[in-house]
């Protein structure tokens, strides 16, 4: 795989965007046939169908075939488990979900990691970031009462509320397992076997009910695997080329182009409620990524400062 360039942040910021516009366009097919098709038959097109991107990239860059070699496969399966539940109730969670709504709730996840790195992975989280994930927590409950009492509608339900909760905390689960396996293992060998496991595990929910692909939502199941494909390809590259504090914030531009196309496609136009409680998620999720960034150039400070002198300083 190709080295890490940090040299060019603005290209970096730019295969960033571009994931989102992919994220988004991937969401938006899986929202188009949601009603067809049971959310396990959705996961396994758009995790089998991801593979052509992700192996393409690999290949391109001579990973073949060692990117598979792993002694830690066991691993793999445990991101790949709460991966794959993730996906299933988020999938679940546009079905019955304004694509804006599940976006905004969906940016509780990278706080709930926080929490989740804390109890599983034992790191020491300071009382700022504490405080910016319970601001942000308070931000999702805001989106939330906008769901408390009857239901407004087939895609305004209480339950796609529910599910998109769920989603946010197993893909928690599955960023701290992934925060783990990056430690020893690259990013290609995760990705790929996310895919492979998650389209294992949602073969297992075809006796369920799935049904025969219409000839006309083809494009969009498959649509949707190539785009989620690209968008994670088009991630992974984004870190080479700058650094997480200035790359991550990024993330917050798809709620832009879900508000777009939930408008021009889906013709629903976000709640108050849901702009005020995005606006706090958002403020929340910056404030974390802020913190990691001053706390790394910290650490990288008493790094230096504890490296002995050359002989010749």
């Amino acid at each position: 795989m190709e080295a890490l360039q940090k040299g060019q942040p603005l290209f970096g910021v730019l295969l960033k965007i571009i994931s989102t516009i992919a994220f988004t366009a991937m969401a938006t097919l899986i929202k188009y046939v949601s009603d067809s098709y049971p959310p396990g038959e959705i996961a396994f097109f758009r995790s089998a169908f991801a593979l052509i991107p992700v192996l393409i990239w690999v290949g391109w860059y001579g990973g073949l075939p060692s990117i598979f070699i792993t002694p830690r496969i066991g691993g793999h399966v445990l991101r790949s488990i709460a991966g794959a539940t993730s996906m299933f109730f988020g999938f679940s969670a546009l079905a019955r979900l304004p694509l804006s709504d599940a976006t905004a709730i969906g940016y509780a996840s990278p706080l709930l990691t926080v929490v989740l790195a804390a109890v599983l992975l034992k790191e020491a989280i300071r009382v700022y970031r504490w405080t910016a994930v319970v601001v942000g927590l308070i931000g999702v409950l805001v989106i939330l009462s906008g769901y408390i009492g009857p239901e407004r509608g087939p895609d305004r339900s209480a339950l796609g509320a529910v599910f998109a909760i769920l989603a946010a905390f197993f893909g928690g689960i599955a960023a701290t397992q992934t925060r783990r396996l990056t430690w020893v293992e690259p990013p290609g060998t995760i990705v790929i076997y996310f895919s492979i496991f998650t389209a294992l595990f949602m073969l297992l929910t075809a006796p369920f009910g799935w049904a025969m692909p219409r000839w006309e939502h083809v494009p969009f199941l498959v649509g949707s695997g190539i785009f989620g494909g690209i968008g994670q390809v088009l991630l992974t590259q984004s870190y080479r080329y700058g650094e997480a504090s200035l790359i991550a914030p990024f993330e917050y531009v798809s709620m832009l182009w879900a508000i777009i196309v939930s408008y021009l496609l889906f013709h629903s136009t976000p709640s108050a409620t849901m702009l005020v409680g995005s606006a706090i998620v958002v403020a929340s999720g910056m404030f974390v990524i802020y913190r990691e960034h001053r706390l790394g150039i910290k650490r990288s400070r008493e790094r230096a400062s504890k490296t002995p002198a050359g002989p010749g300083a």
